[in-house]
């Protein structure tokens, strides 16, 4: 691997998303030279503004469907809105983000002879028949719903990844990342776990689909990230694809009562119609992660909620004196 004076040149895509920044914040600490690239649909500037005057962090507003010239050592391809509110909001936007994204990322991977790390996703199962999903499992997606435009580009990324890996040699990545959370959510991103807490904090009724008894498997961003660098700096040619996420499951009714009692909320379940092709089961099966990785999730989900509702609290906080101050 290249480095100059010292350090690695890396890229991320997305960096001032989610889970972008958090993952700049760790590639910083360890003495790399960042560039983050963002067009800032969903990722947000508070996200990475106390990295801003760091010497080796740079920020780039960039939109991956168009090219992207710069001399990296290794690239993490995060950019793409990963809430069903926002990838639906542009639809083809979405698909064209997944699809022309990975395209322009990989054939930079390929000019420069760099490492890259796809962001994939658990919606690649679909609505699974399979419990709990392994990366042998080939899915079960609707490829002409309200989802797939997230769904199936996700996929067709997927497929461009290992081909070039195939057919170029490119040195690729693919993990395929569970219900994740953690600080710097997007309040606004339709999410059950940033929906939850904000709407406990805020005294308002907490919205639950269906009945739910639908499941799902909670990942706290840290463990996430530790396991994007330990796949990357496996040096052993192994392209993926890898679930990352806790195997630890929960209905949606569990995580609304436990939020509420960690909130000391007094917001009451209401219960909605449950959204187009919403899965009722998701959780994965990490024995390659263990295996390859020797990662495993550490946080527990109350642990985690509490660092979360504390940002969140802190968040709304703000802005509820920015309104007093207008007012």
């Amino acid at each position: 691997m290249r480095k100059y004076n010292g350090r690695s040149q890396i890229l991320v895509t997305g960096g001032a998303g989610f889970l972008g920044s958090h993952l700049c914040d760790r590639l910083i600490a360890q003495g790399n030279e960042v560039i983050c690239a963002d067009n800032f649909f969903t990722g947000s500037k508070r996200n990475i503004e106390h990295l801003l005057d760091h010497p080796h962090f740079e920020l780039v507003r960039h939109d991956v469907t168009f090219p992207l010239y710069v001399e990296v050592d290794e690239i993490y391809n995060l950019a793409c809105p990963a809430s069903p509110v926002h990838y639906q909001h542009d639809p083809v936007q979405t698909t064209k983000t997944s699809v022309h994204g990975a395209i322009n990322m990989l054939g930079l991977a390929k000019r420069t002879g760099a490492r890259i790390f796809q962001a994939s996703t658990s919606e690649v199962y679909g609505d699974p028949d399979v419990h709990p999903q392994a990366e042998r499992y080939w899915g079960r997606v609707n490829p002409i719903g309200v989802r797939s435009c997230y769904d199936e580009g996700k996929r067709c990324a997927e497929t461009l990844f290992f081909d070039y890996h195939r057919q170029y040699g490119v040195d690729v990545r693919v993990a395929r990342i569970f219900n994740t959370y953690g600080p710097r959510m997007h309040p606004n991103d339709g999410r059950v776990v940033s929906n939850f807490i904000v709407q406990a904090l805020r005294g308002d009724p907490i919205t639950v689909y269906g009945k739910g008894e639908q499941t799902r498997s909670f990942c706290y961003v840290d463990d996430l990230i530790e396991g994007f660098l330990r796949f990357m700096r496996l040096e052993e040619p192994f392209p993926g694809p890898v679930n990352l996420g806790n195997p630890a499951e929960f209905t949606i009714v569990a995580l609304a009562e436990l939020v509420i009692r960690l909130t000391g909320s007094r917001s009451k379940l209401v219960h909605a119609p449950l959204p187009a092709d919403d899965p009722m089961q998701r959780k994965p099966d990490i024995s390659v992660a263990r295996e390859k990785l020797l990662w495993e999730p550490t946080v527990q989900l109350r642990e985690g909620l509490v660092k979360t509702i504390a940002y969140f609290d802190e968040l709304l906080s703000s802005e509820r004196g920015k309104v007093l101050k207008i007012a």
